[in-house]
């Protein structure tokens, strides 16, 4: 090549080809200068309640009227047409005149509150009195992709950022060896939006969640290059120091957005295998989870992972119950076979990541948010199925500051529309905001000439369950 022949690779190349990937850059940001982290803890503009948030997210839409919201008529009038009397609801799948579906399941109070929950999930009954149930909840879609957008986002469409991104774009992370923002997906496959549902969209790029994977290493390439030692990797990052100090602006916080990136890549190098490492939790805290069970393991360990890594200050962790097709919560076929089998996988380990967080005092600045983008038809579908309701639906809160052992609304008689104290999804949106102590008005993002927000228009905290 000539003295002046253009190089074939351009900084980036050579950085990443030399020093063994981005992770390994990280050490440089830590040394001699101060380098501003955009994810250092932030002030709450409210009194707060909550530090962290653990979604539950149960993908494709359990049946309110097989868990939490009892509906005896509804069994009275199994095999009739829906009744003049109810208007009908807009449906994906079902056609022509349908007919009720009664549900086989039965239904207990439980808890001093004497809060009623059906036989599928006997584990999450033994926490009713930490339970505040949403029975009214309402969504404006009711097929699945643009309802887990609106469902994590505020909106219908693509192109917004997650409540996730919000939550740590608004307070930051009190972890600075651990992302502030966690989505652990279900092993069984992508749910129908896609990844993007979970992501930060026009928020920076510091806001973007970090998807774990399934197994025993949720996070690859976390050990140190084979043959390198501590001072090898110090001496290579200081000269990588150097080139940078000779290149960055003073005041551009975009570099020390990334900076601060490769910090925490190389944090997590050191430190993180010490959390993902599950192996000195007592055999009695894993068998509470269902760890070792075949049925429950997978999801167990992942609940064990969100009490994990809210201990070590993570804000916001979203956990998948369901991916697409079968493995979801899309009872189209039967409900009976579909809900049994995924409460099977979850009803224990949810019970034991809300006894496990109080038990170790973390529930009360730990808010759990169980749902999913919503709930399923009195109507059925092909005689042992339900299709998608959008209409009303059960959501319920736990923990970080909301009250136990209480129900929120009502729906109708047979289970089809939210008809007392009916709360959109951007009332539950604004009512988790509220409890981490930020205000939706004031949390917004100007994004091409427009304030943006999670909850787009007023959404109302839940008064009854705070």
């Amino acid at each position: 090549m000539s003295l002046h022949s253009k190089p074939t690779r351009n900084r980036r190349e050579f950085l990443t080809d030399a020093f063994c990937g981005f992770g390994s850059l990280a050490f440089g940001a830590m040394l001699n200068a101060e380098v501003k982290n955009p994810l250092a803890p932030k002030k709450p503009t409210l009194p707060a309640k909550a530090k962290s948030v653990i979604f539950l997210f149960m993908a494709g839409g359990p049946s309110q009227m097989e868990t939490f919201d009892p509906k005896p008529l509804l069994n009275k009038l199994d095999g009739q047409p829906l009744p003049a009397s109810f208007r009908p609801a807009k449906r994906q799948f079902i056609n022509g005149t349908p007919k009720l579906l009664g549900t086989k399941r039965t239904f207990k109070q439980h808890g001093k509150s004497g809060l009623w929950v059906s036989d599928l999930l006997p584990h999450t009954a033994t926490c009713a009195d930490d339970l505040a149930v949403i029975r009214s909840c309402t969504a404006d879609a009711f097929i699945h992709s643009s309802a887990q957008y609106q469902l994590f986002t505020g909106r219908i469409l693509p192109g917004f950022p997650s409540m996730g991104s919000w939550s740590v774009y608004g307070l930051g992370s009190e972890s600075d060896s651990l992302p502030g923002y966690v989505v652990m997906p279900d092993p069984y496959g992508t749910i129908e939006a896609g990844q993007p549902v979970y992501s930060n969209a026009f928020l920076p790029a510091v806001y973007q969640p970090n998807v774990f994977r399934g197994g025993a290493k949720p996070v690859l390439n976390l050990e140190l290059p084979e043959g390198v030692t501590l001072a090898q990797r110090r001496n290579t990052l200081n000269f990588i120091r150097e080139i940078d100090e000779a290149t960055m602006t003073p005041g551009d916080d975009e570099f020390s957005a990334r900076l601060s990136t490769y910090d925490l890549a190389f944090k997590m190098q050191t430190e993180a295998p010490a959390v993902f490492d599950m192996k000195n939790e007592p055999a009695h805290i894993n068998a509470m989870y269902g760890i070792g069970n075949p049925t429950t393991d997978d999801f167990g360990r992942r609940c064990l992972m969100a009490r994990r890594l809210v201990e070590k200050g993570v804000r916001f962790v979203t956990v998948v119950s369901g991916g697409p097709a079968i493995s979801q919560w899309d009872a189209h076929d039967d409900i009976e076979e579909n809900h049994l089998r995924m409460a099977a996988r979850t009803d224990q380990p949810i019970a034991a990541l809300l006894k496990d967080l109080k038990q170790r005092g973390l529930l009360d600045s730990t808010l759990v948010v169980w749902g999913g983008e919503f709930g399923r038809t009195p109507e059925a579908q092909g005689g042992k199925g339900r299709d998608h309701n959008n209409t009303g639906f059960t959501m319920w809160m736990a923990g970080g500051g909301v009250k136990g052992g209480v129900v929120e609304g009502t729906t109708d008689e047979v289970g089809l529309y939210a008809v007392e104290k009916p709360h959109h999804l951007r009332d539950v949106h604004t009512t988790i905001l509220h409890q981490l102590g930020l205000d939706q008005d004031a949390l917004n993002y100007l994004h091409q000439g427009r304030r943006e927000r999670l909850t787009e228009i007023q959404g109302e905290v839940i008064k009854g369950i705070v």
